[in-house]
């Protein structure tokens, strides 16, 4: 049998505060799960990406450690049109969240930005270059 991404995981410190900003980004993520130790939600083709406190993943690893320096994994969500990018870039900022890479227009075609969630990950934002602007 051949392997298939299923799940992304997410270790968060701050569970509420971690699925306010990915609601923010349109994951439908049930109301009042805040509380939940662990959570998930299946985005379209099935994969599911889960949140899980720090204290729920020392529970099965008690070595593990909060990563330092930068994130190992990226989660992007593609925008409808480039001016979307800058559109979601600025909502991010204006409710608080930290800006990594204003929006820019990429050599490889997309109009491109870098959020950070919560916990210091970085988000992606990117659309077509060539999409329309709304």
């Amino acid at each position: 049998m051949t392997p298939r991404l299923d799940l992304v995981g997410l270790v968060v410190s701050d569970m509420a505060a971690s699925l306010a900003f990915y609601r923010r980004l349109g994951l439908d993520i049930p109301e009042g799960a805040e509380p939940a130790p662990h959570v998930e939600v299946v985005v379209a083709g099935g994969v599911r990406i889960a949140w899980d406190t720090e204290d729920v993943v020392r529970s099965f690893d008690p070595g593990w450690r909060r990563p330092e320096g930068g994130h190992r994994v990226e989660l992007a969500f593609r925008c409808g049109a480039a001016a979307a990018v800058d559109a979601v870039y600025e909502e991010l900022l204006a409710a608080g969240y930290r800006g990594h890479l204003k929006p820019w227009d990429a050599v490889w075609g997309q109009r491109y930005a870098v959020v950070l969630d919560p916990d210091g990950s970085g988000v992606s934002l990117f659309a077509d270059a060539a999409a329309p602007r709304v």
